[in-house]
């Protein structure tokens, strides 16, 4: 597949997978719903390796189950709740400042060196989602508001940390589809152990609605989703590839617009436009000195 197409595939399917979220709110936990994306979406990507030869245990588990905590389990804990509080499309929007939270995360986990630029998108960010639910804190759901933004932050702060724990997978010669297939296993078993520690059992799904949102979040956001940006990342490297993670929330909030009537403010448009430019200073590479661009073919 052509590396634009993966990119076009990667944020369509991560952009709308905020409001397949959405349908799996209502009468299953929310614990109960991650559970089950999980498990299906394990399932499907262990039979996957298994019919192509390519299934295998890790040599190096600590950070494969570090990942699985982070990436497959207690984050979209974080970010069920918050889509039951706020509207998809502004979870997706927080989501996007995952960018931020890895540089930061960089710096302190392996000593990488906190730019300008970083320092100018993070004050960008944090300024653009402000700006967007400026008008949300004045109304009178401001307790439920804060509570979603608080719980899609703390999610996007563990998806980081997840980040980190995949890029010791990779540097110790775990493959990410490999570390992500196991830690599928290990993130529905780890939100298995905390149900039954809340004395939670588990709930039958009803409705057409929520069983569209579980195969669409299991098959295409936890299993194509990932391979695709996998491949996206193998092919031009992770810094170009975050450039999907900018396009996430415009995707969101289009579909929030049309699905679940979110009311657009001169303030809300301002805050996105505000957020998506600190992404775009992230990753804004400049331009190639001309010694260092490759010559033309021959």
């Amino acid at each position: 597949m052509p590396t634009s197409a993966l990119f076009i595939v990667t944020v369509l399917i991560w952009g709308t997978s905020w409001y397949a979220i959405k349908l799996q709110i209502g009468p299953v936990p929310l614990e109960v719903s991650v559970f089950y994306r999980m498990a299906l979406a394990a399932v499907i990507l262990l039979a996957g390796l298994a019919v192509t030869g390519r299934l295998q245990r890790p040599a190096r588990w600590r950070f494969v189950v570090v990942q699985a905590l982070c990436l497959f389990s207690f984050n979209f804990v974080a970010f069920y709740h918050a889509a039951a509080l706020i509207p998809s499309g502004m979870v997706a929007v927080i989501f996007s400042l995952v960018s931020i939270f890895n540089a930061v995360n960089a710096r302190i986990f392996f000593g990488e060196r906190i730019t300008a630029q970083v320092a100018v998108a993070g004050i960008l960010g944090g300024v653009g989602v402000s700006l967007m639910f400026w008008q949300d804190l004045a109304v009178a759901r401001e307790v439920e508001t804060l509570q979603g933004i608080g719980w899609a932050l703390f999610g996007a702060i563990i998806f980081s940390w997840g980040n980190m724990a995949s890029r010791v997978n990779s540097s110790s010669g775990v493959p990410p589809l490999l570390a992500n297939a196991w830690g599928l296993v290990l993130g529905a078993l780890a939100l298995l152990v905390m149900l039954a520690v809340k004395g939670q059992g588990l709930v039958a799904p009803q409705g057409a609605d929520y069983w569209v949102g579980l195969v669409y979040l299991a098959v295409f956001a936890s299993v194509i989703g990932f391979t695709t940006y996998l491949v996206l990342v193998w092919r031009i490297g992770s810094a170009k590839a975050g450039y999907a993670t900018v396009l996430f929330p415009v995707v969101a909030m289009a579909v929030s617009t049309v699905l679940e009537g979110f009311e657009w403010t001169p303030l809300a448009g301002l805050g996105v436009a505000v957020a998506l430019m600190g992404n775009l200073v992230m990753f804004w590479r400049g331009p190639v000195p001309r010694s260092r661009r490759s010559a033309p073919p021959v």
